[in-house]
């Protein structure tokens, strides 16, 4: 069982930055594709990005790709998510995930969730 806990959401100009980090309980941390997945009011949760059990690989969706990393630290069990150059539209709680099936855009597919934390990003 992997326990999932994210942080460092906030309130945010437009053109700002922020650092989400998910910090992973376990000892089977490194074994798993790690999302991370964002839900704004009144849309379907959304792929966002991620990265392979050794941070070999990453995937980004169009809407964010130039503007955020994904990156982990299999020794501290934890996977972040450097957000720059934050948009108005990127407002959402934000979700990390974990995932041994070998698939990275499809949230049915991902095991095991953390509670989320909230972007807001101000215009």
């Amino acid at each position: 069982q992997v326990q999932l806990v994210e942080s460092g959401g906030g309130l945010v100009q437009a053109g700002g930055s922020l650092r989400l980090s998910c910090a992973a309980s376990g000892r089977t941390f490194s074994s798993y594709l790690m999302g991370w997945f964002r839900r704004a009011p009144g849309k379907d949760r959304e792929f966002v990005a991620a990265i392979s059990y050794n941070g070999g690989n990453t995937y980004y969706a169009d809407s964010v790709k130039g503007r955020f990393t994904i990156s982990r630290d299999n020794a501290k069990n934890t996977v972040y998510l450097q957000m720059n150059s934050l948009k108005p539209e990127d407002t959402a709680v934000y979700y990390c995930a974990a995932s041994n099936s070998g698939s990275y855009y499809y949230p049915e597919l991902y095991r095991h969730w953390g509670q989320g934390t909230q972007v807001t990003v101000s215009s």
